[in-house]
């Protein structure tokens, strides 16, 4: 509830972006050094682009911000509140551990998890927000070149749609993905710097 608080309170002069088609093409390049050296995701949606840079910081619950106003909350590697898009990820829980904190396992053995989401729409109209919508899902993951790619394959009450996460085989760190973040909309994150852990 704090992190929703902030990612709220940090939301003003946000503005309008478009649509939410999924998005495949590579990211434009940005270096660590047009960062510099501050940690940063790559942000692609249908309709726009932005780099984040690390605002917040408690363990893996991090909150990033562009300079646009989209503001993304993500634990671990977990989109779990968005804002600055046309509709919003107001938040999420999960009931369990999260099957991404190990993805190599997820390559021996596929997980279910299920989780609750608040959407809301920009304008934040109250007839439009849609509080604990239910989405089970199923996750696996297989080798894809030089990484490992985990699927996330949920549905819930109006809702099917596909994550993706591209790990390193190795470490299981997660350093791409395409994640739903309500309606339709997808987001897709590429780490450029790293944050500390």
């Amino acid at each position: 509830m704090k992190s929703t608080l902030a990612l709220v309170l940090l939301l003003t002069g946000c503005g309008v972006f478009g649509g939410g088609a999924p998005v495949t093409e590579p990211l434009p390049e940005v270096t660590a050094a047009d960062t510099d050296g501050v940690p940063a995701l790559r942000l692609r949606w249908s309709g726009g682009q932005a780099t984040a840079l690390l605002v917040q910081q408690n363990g893996e619950t991090r909150l990033w911000r562009s300079q646009g106003g989209v503001v993304v909350q993500t634990d671990g590697a977990r989109v779990m509140a968005t804002a600055g898009l046309p509709d919003w990820l107001a938040g999420t829980r999960l009931e369990g551990p999260d099957p991404l904190e190990d993805p190599v396992a997820l390559a021996r053995r596929p997980a279910v998890l299920r989780r609750l989401v608040d959407l809301m729409e920009q304008d934040r109209d109250p007839q439009a927000m849609r509080f604990g919508l239910v989405l089970n899902c199923r996750l696996q993951a297989a080798p894809e070149g030089v990484a490992l790619l985990v699927t996330e394959r949920c549905h819930g009450p109006g809702a099917r749609f596909t994550n993706r996460y591209w790990a390193d085989p190795a470490s299981g760190g997660i350093w791409r993905s395409e994640q739903w973040v309500g309606d339709g909309a997808m987001l897709q994150l590429e780490v450029v710097t790293p944050p500390s852990s």
